[in-house]
């Protein structure tokens, strides 16, 4: 079981922490933990969106105890899906989204990662954030406009 799912584990580990070497401890981490925890998936959700949210909470623990937040840019290179191209004009597009990306609010951060990232539905991201549905909804809203450069309209 743990083969099947392995890269997904260590994909949005990478997505989440940007590093590989920390990917590859956390899907280590994860893998351990699924060995004890396996027993309480209930199937109230997808087992794929049961496992995101046990990889989401290893990340948030080590961003936790690091209390980092360097690199950002670097972190979120994935989630962009944008590879330097032979013109520059995607390397440059790359580097706009990567530092967008970087200066939201670390709840808008996660959401892109898990809604964009890992093609995760508003309501499995919901659950693996404890957030409502509507919350996620809001801030992909949120993330658009800022990312678009639109101004408040609520201010």
């Amino acid at each position: 079981m743990l083969e099947r799912h392995y890269d997904r584990i260590h994909g949005l580990a990478w997505q989440l922490t940007g590093s590989r070497a920390d990917a590859d401890d956390i899907a280590q981490d994860v893998c351990c933990t699924l060995v004890e925890r396996i027993g309480s998936f209930r199937g109230e959700a997808r087992f794929t969106t049961w496992l995101c949210g046990i990889v989401f909470n290893a990340c948030r623990d080590l961003h936790r105890r690091r209390r980092s937040f360097s690199g950002f840019a670097q972190r979120f290179a994935v989630v962009a899906g944008l590879a330097p191209g032979p013109d520059g004009r995607d390397l440059h597009d790359a580097m706009w989204v990567k530092s967008a990306i970087a200066r939201l609010p670390a709840a808008y951060r996660d959401t892109v990662v898990l809604v964009a990232g890992q093609q995760l539905t508003h309501a499995e991201a919901a659950a693996i954030m404890g957030v409502a549905e509507a919350t996620v909804s809001w801030r992909m809203h949120e993330v658009r406009r800022l990312l678009a450069g639109r101004p408040d309209t609520d201010a």
